[in-house]
C-alpha cells in the first residue's frame, strides 16, 4: 500500500464535484480512498449505484465480488478495502429512451478520462483490472473476449507500464462469462490475479 492517503482523499474530492458532462447525472459514483498498487477499472455505473453510493453496489457487483471471493478468498469489503475501484466514466448516464442504459459518448469518456490518469499518476499501479468492453478498450486495442480475457498484457498508460488482466462484464443479462468457453476463460484470469506479485503485497 502506498502512503498517499491524503492525496487521493484530496483527490477524490475534486471528482466527487466534477461536472463536466451535461448529459450524465451527477453526482459522480466513487470508491474508496484506497491506495492500493491494485485499480479495477469498470464502464459506468447504473441507475442503482449513485443511490447507494458506491461502485458496482447492484446485481453484477455480487456477481464481481464473488469472483473475489472464489479466487482469492475475500469477501466484498475486503476486496474494496484492498483495490482501488475507478472506471471509464464515474456518473450515470441515464437510460435511452429505447431502454437500457445510454453509452457514454467519446467525449464524456475522454473528459473521465483525466481523472483515471491522475489516479495512475497518484498510484503507480502494478495490476490493472479493467472490467468489461468499454473498460477494456481504454487499454487495448478492440479484439474478441476470447481473445484477450485470460491473459496478462503489458500496458502503458498516462506514462506508468504496468500489468493488465481484463475482466468480463459481470452482467446478469450477458451469458458470456456464464456458459463455456466464456467461463474458462474467466476462471484463467481470476487465476491469473490471484497469482500476480501485486496480490501478495496486499
Amino acid at each position: 500500500m502506498s502512503s498517499n492517503l491524503p492525496a487521493m482523499e484530496n483527490h477524490l474530492c475534486r471528482l466527487a464535484a466534477c461536472t463536466l458532462c451535461p448529459h450524465m447525472q451527477h453526482p459522480p459514483v466513487i470508491g474508496r480512498p484506497v491506495t492500493s498498487a491494485i485499480i479495477l477499472v469498470g464502464q459506468a455505473p447504473g441507475d442503482k449505484e449513485p443511490k447507494l453510493g458506491r461502485p458496482f453496489a447492484w446485481t453484477a457487483g455480487r456477481t464481481l465480488f464473488k469472483w473475489f471471493q472464489e479466487a482469492l478468498g475475500w469477501s466484498e469489503e475486503e476486496t474494496r478495502n484492498r483495490i482501488y475501484f475507478a472506471a471509464a466514466c464515474r456518473c450515470f448516464p441515464g437510460k435511452k429512451k429505447t431502454g437500457g442504459d445510454r453509452v457514454p459518448g467519446k467525449d464524456e469518456i475522454e473528459n473521465c478520462s483525466r481523472w483515471l490518469a491522475e489516479e495512475f499518476t497518484l498510484l503507480h499501479p502494478r495490476l490493472v483490472l479493467p472490467v468489461g468492453k468499454l473498460a477494456i478498450a481504454q487499454f487495448l486495442p478492440p479484439a474478441p473476449l476470447n481473445e484477450i480475457i485470460g491473459r496478462t498484457f503489458r500496458i502503458n498508460y498516462a506514462g506508468v507500464v504496468t500489468d493488465c488482466i481484463p475482466l468480463p462484464h459481470p452482467s446478469g443479462a450477458s451469458t458470456w462469462h456464464r456458459m463455456e468457453p466464456g467461463r474458462g476463460y474467466l476462471l484463467q484470469a481470476m487465476q491469473r490475479v490471484a497469482e500476480h506479485p501485486a496480490v501478495a503485497g496486499l
